[in-house]
């Protein structure tokens, strides 16, 4: 039953819910850091999760079937699949991701009767999470406390009559999570072109944005050029601004198995990561007990947004090699075939100066030798990123100094060699490739066109950023998100709460219960979906869907295990049915139809797409296809046809005195804005998540203590943003820069600082300073029940 306004059933008084999480009860505690990834405690943690979440019967089955060609791909991360998998063929993340999705617990009409919005606002995100999948659509109605059961007719037409009464389709932004499938991701953009208008936010905006406007400018597209079986081959990998014991463990697998043929693996990051150290891989029993490989060959320190020096001092110590042996270090055949720009490059780096380098990257210059040495005497070397990289007011300058680089060593279009951008979310690439792109190039757009017999919106859409500017400004008055935790991921937690607060109507389809669908429009909609682990069946019988790995793999995912409730539809079916209830006899595409076999999605994918030709029957071929790359063949994309050097001013940071360059990063016990637990157990945190890492010398300097709770204040444009009550932890960082744990830190971040070209927020870039709490400390203890 609906409360109306003031008082909810549970006796809560109407109240605005809170945007962030809140305060911990209790302090983090701090242990030793590991030395080791993976190995026993990898394999017990990932079995923790399954068992006691899943139960045996379930969670054995989709352990069974992740990542296998009959069964489902891992929502954990979009690394790609060997061409021989393993029976277990899942890592520790992996195994929690699973397990999430595949809890028994249940958040039903009954769960949300007993708790109020307001109530459930004071638990925190972990809380959120385990409480368990979403059973049945759910409502929050104007001035409502509680959400309450809808039907799925009638929630189509709540937010049919709120898109048709609008005076404009650029008054609605549809936000795609990188979970949503190729299928989803293509009816869900041809949706919203039908209703007329490009904005279609998306997690890439936040992420790889960055990746993929370098890429694209300077070799033509905005993929990695590599394979998996490209690390077979490398002589050196360069692993920068990325941690893969956490945000992608099977690539360890790869990487253990290149140190132990004698590859070069070179780490770039600002804080030593324990995956990059040393590995087991938990399915070595005879190794579990040994010390693992060692797999760093080389770490250099990098400050925070250091990373241009840093790889303008490796192409500086490069050319100087060259000078004083002409033709043993730049690749002049390939250089001078198949580039544009050197001239200008190398004069560039003349100017630069070694002091420069050193200050500004915090490496010394005998460490960036050592780093040239390995890359001047490897003949296939691979670069891997992640948001490390992306994440900076010079973000894009940061990918295309990483392809200067390869350029100039003639290492891309050939086995063993080339870019590797690896991305988080599982379908995050996928989605860009269906057309989820507030601004789609104009042949996707014509393809649209001819298939579909409309005329697509040719104007710019509104990315992410955008999206939030104008909800803030009212300029968009519904928010559709298909899938993700909107407000948690994105920055400036305050400023989107308020944004998101101002729509008309905010609609999220999910799995689970998460905070975005707390701080919401005058009136919500919780639209609960399938799971990629669960089966789907339609009109047509079992169907499948399909992912695009980080490599430009394609292939099949098929659900393992019954649906979680039997009132859940599928992603493609929700975009089905909405467009079919908000468009009506305006659309000539037969919605409905198409999802009853999602054989027809891909047919017209590949009449739309190109390297999707014969789509269905190769995507049924063992491990999938290839898309096609150009510069992975060695033939570069761009308009003519050459790749380019480019030049870019070294970033220059000059921090007032007290001030800090923070960052935000993930703990090992998180996806994302997910959080499946409180430890940290590579960093020594347990039990928390509200810290701040800083150099033991800088904690002595600002007269603070280890354990002290301390407030941190982000610094932009004359603006203040303040984070409470972090537990100040001393660490091996460079100094005057601090880390703190995303989503947590967010409201550091301000909306309108981001990544030229790419728009990405700068999240790894935010300026602080940090003072002790005022005491006493006030906390809101965190609730463990799960009822009211």
């Amino acid at each position: 039953m609906d409360q109306g306004p003031g008082q909810g059933q549970d006796g809560d008084a109407l109240a605005v819910p809170a945007a962030q999480p809140p305060l911990e009860a209790k302090a983090p505690e701090v242990g030793p850091v590991k030395t080791v990834a993976g190995g026993v405690p990898a394999v017990l943690s990932a079995l923790k999760h399954v068992l006691g979440e899943a139960g045996p019967w379930r969670g054995g089955k989709l352990l069974w079937k992740i990542n296998q060609e009959d069964g489902f791909d891992c929502p954990g991360c979009a690394w790609p699949d060997p061409q021989h998998r393993s029976v277990q063929e899942y890592c520790e993340n992996g195994a929690k991701a699973v397990a999430e999705e595949g809890t028994q617990e249940r958040v039903t009409p009954e769960f949300f009767r007993d708790w109020s919005v307001a109530r459930l606002a004071e638990q925190s995100d972990l809380w959120l999470g385990k409480a368990g999948r979403l059973t049945h659509p759910m409502v929050l109605r104007e001035g409502a406390t509680h959400y309450a059961p809808i039907s799925w007719d009638e929630a189509f037409a709540l937010v049919a009559e709120e898109l048709n009464a609008l005076g404009s389709p650029d008054e609605a932004a549809f936000y795609t999570s990188g979970r949503t499938s190729n299928e989803a991701a293509f009816l869900y953009q041809l949706f919203v072109r039908q209703f007329g208008t490009n904005n279609l936010p998306d997690c890439s905006n936040m992420c790889h944005e960055s990746s993929g406007t370098g890429l694209s400018e300077t070799i033509g597209i905005g993929k990695g050029s590599v394979t998996l079986e490209d690390f077979d081959h490398a002589q050196a990998i360069f692993v920068i601004g990325q941690n893969p014991g956490t945000n992608h463990p099977r690539m360890l697998t790869a990487l253990q198995a290149a140190a132990r043929r004698g590859c070069e693996i070179v780490s770039v990051n600002p804080l030593p990561e324990t995956g990059l150290n040393r590995f087991k891989h938990p399915q070595e029993v005879l190794h579990l007990f040994g010390p693992g490989t060692a797999l760093n060959k080389l770490f250099l320190q990098v400050r925070i947004n250091g990373d241009v020096a840093l790889l303008q001092g490796l192409g500086k110590a490069l050319l100087d090699r060259e000078a004083k042996a002409p033709g043993t270090v730049v690749d002049r055949a390939f250089v001078e075939g198949k580039t544009t720009g050197f001239d200008a490059y190398a004069a560039h780096l003349a100017t630069v100066s070694w002091d420069d380098v050193v200050e500004e990257s915090g490496v010394p210059r005998d460490q960036l030798e050592a780093a040239a040495d390995i890359l001047a005497r490897s003949e296939r070397t691979i670069f891997c990123w992640a948001m490390g990289l992306t994440q900076h007011r010079n973000a894009v300058g940061n990918i295309q100094e990483i392809v200067n680089l390869t350029l100039l060593r003639g290492s891309i279009g050939k086995q063993g060699a080339g870019v590797c951008p690896v991305r988080g979310h599982s379908n995050v690439q996928g989605d860009r490739t269906m057309g989820i792109w507030e601004h789609a190039k104009p042949e996707f757009m014509d393809a649209l066109s001819k298939e579909f017999g409309f005329e697509p919106p040719r104007h710019r859409g509104l990315d992410t950023v955008g999206t939030l500017q104008a909800l803030h400004d009212g300029r968009v008055k519904v928010f559709f998100a298909m899938g993700g935790n909107f407000l948690s991921a994105t920055p400036d937690t305050e400023f989107t709460a308020r944004a998101l607060r101002r729509a008309r109507l905010t609609v999220h389809v999910s799995t689970k219960l998460n905070r975005a669908h707390l701080v919401h429009g005058q009136r919500a909609l919780i639209l609960p979906c399938l799971g990629r682990t669960e089966h789907d069946v339609q009109a047509a019988g079992r169907q499948f869907v399909t992912v695009e790995d980080s490599m430009g793999m394609v292939h099949a995912s098929r659900g393992a295990v019954a649906p979680a409730s039997e009132h859940l539809l599928s992603e493609p079916v929700i975009v089905a049915r909405l467009a079919q209830a908000v468009l009506g006899a305006r659309s000539k595409v037969s919605w409905l139809s198409l999802v009853e076999d999602y054989d027809r999605v891909r047919e017209l994918i590949q009449r739309c797409i190109p390297g999707f030709e014969d789509f269905n029957r190769r995507v049924r071929e063992r491990n999938g296809f290839a898309l096609p790359n150009g510069p992975r063949e060695g033939r570069f994309t761009t308009k003519d046809g050459k790749a380019h050097f480019t030049v870019h001013a070294m970033p220059r940071h000059r921090l007032e005195p007290g001030q800090l360059m923070m960052m935000t990063v993930r703990s090992h016990d998180q996806y994302n804005t997910t959080v499946y637990g409180l430890d940290d157990r590579y960093r020594g945190i347990h039990q928390g998540r509200r810290v701040v890492f800083l150099h033991p010398e800088d904690v002595k300097a600002r007269g603070l203590t280890a354990g002290q709770k301390v407030d941190l204040t982000s610094h932009f444009q004359g603006e203040t943003r303040v984070a409470r009550e972090f537990l100040v932890v001393p660490y091996n960082i460079p100094r005057q820069c601090a880390a703190t744990y995303f989503p947590e830190a967010n409201v550091l971040v301000p909306v309108d600082s981001f990544a030229e070209k790419s728009r990405t927020p700068t999240s790894k870039s935010v300026i602080i300073t940090v003072a002790p709490s005022p005491e006493p400390t006030a906390l809101v203890p965190v609730s463990t029940s799960r009822s009211g």
